[in-house]
């Protein structure tokens, strides 16, 4: 099985599918926020802080192209497919899922997750709405598309295991 690559906003749902696919598939399932924490030594808000989003940027791809791509669930971080080349490799080496969710139940979701760099401060909706409609054009880029909004993780484990075969 090629790598499954799972794209998507924050709050999507990436982790927690990336997590029940791997359960049902029996196949490791690897979070490329989690590897870039692991690689550097630092959590990504410090990451973000000490060194700004371009040095996170550059270790997420360098991440990324260190990771197997076979017989492996992949979660990647939101702004992953900022990057063309990284858009590229994930084409090339297996299958990416964009991971769909209307901005408001991503609102909901995310309420009371301080984790989040790119959402720090005021206006939330408005920091939501604008980095969603920039990044939507890119994750649609994607092989295949499932919104998950309003649906179980279930569901969407299943949709995906009958896209993959």
């Amino acid at each position: 099985m090629k790598a499954i690559y799972l794209t998507g906003f924050m709050g999507s749902g990436k982790t927690t599918i990336a997590e029940k696919l791997s359960f049902e598939l029996a196949v490791p399932a690897i979070d490329t926020d989690d590897h870039v924490e692991e690689v550097t030594g630092k959590a990504i808000q410090d990451i973000f802080s000490s060194e700004g989003e371009e040095a996170f940027r550059k270790y997420e791809s360098q991440s990324l192209e260190t990771l197997p791509n076979k017989n492996v669930i992949i979660s990647t971080g939101g702004g992953i497919i900022l990057k063309e080349q990284n858009r590229e490799y994930m084409r090339k080496h297996g299958t990416v899922i964009y991971l769909h969710c209307e901005p408001e139940e991503i609102l909901k979701r995310l309420e009371g997750d301080s984790s989040r760099p790119l959402l720090a401060g005021d206006n939330k909706q408005v920091k939501v709405q604008s980095i969603f409609s920039e990044r939507l054009p890119l994750y649609r880029e994607a092989h295949f598309e499932i919104d998950t909004t309003n649906r179980s993780v279930s569901e969407i484990a299943n949709e995906i295991q009958g896209i993959i075969g």
